[in-house]
């Protein structure tokens, strides 16, 4: 019996390894340092430019948050982010912000897909790496 290959979000990668569709019902939300978070959404839209999914930012901009399947939480090891399990808890797909104080900085509207949790984890690790180094250039 041939088996799928699982992700850390407990979800089978697409055969193109695009991101998976974004559920019907509740999805997790993982959340960084905004300077992560913005230098690892270029980083996902230079590689494939729709490996990247809804992504949220908080009013003062010092978080941006991934939505990502649900089950990302249950294995997210990610140091300097936190992955949260929504529940459905004040989700929706909508346009309009999930929360009072945000807002979309990519919103379902214009990406229809959730970001891959395996492809967000190698992105903010690649983000930090070039973090690191720019602060170590000054």
């Amino acid at each position: 019996m041939k088996t799928t290959p699982m992700t850390t979000a407990g979800h089978a990668p697409t055969p193109d390894h695009s991101p998976p569709p974004l559920p019907e019902g509740p999805c997790d939300l993982v959340t960084v340092p905004a300077r992560q978070g913005l230098e690892a959404v270029d980083i996902l839209r230079r590689g494939a430019g729709d490996a990247v999914g809804p992504v949220l930012h908080d009013d003062g901009c010092d978080t941006l948050g991934f939505l990502v399947p649900p089950g990302t939480a249950a294995a997210w090891d990610v140091p300097g982010s936190t992955c949260t399990e929504t529940d459905g808890r004040g989700m929706s797909l909508a346009p309009e912000p999930l929360a009072e104080g945000s807002d979309w900085l990519l919103p379902p509207g214009e990406v229809d897909l959730a970001t891959d949790p395996a492809v967000l984890r190698a992105a903010l690790g690649e983000a930090a790496r070039l973090i690191e180094a720019a602060d170590n250039c000054r």
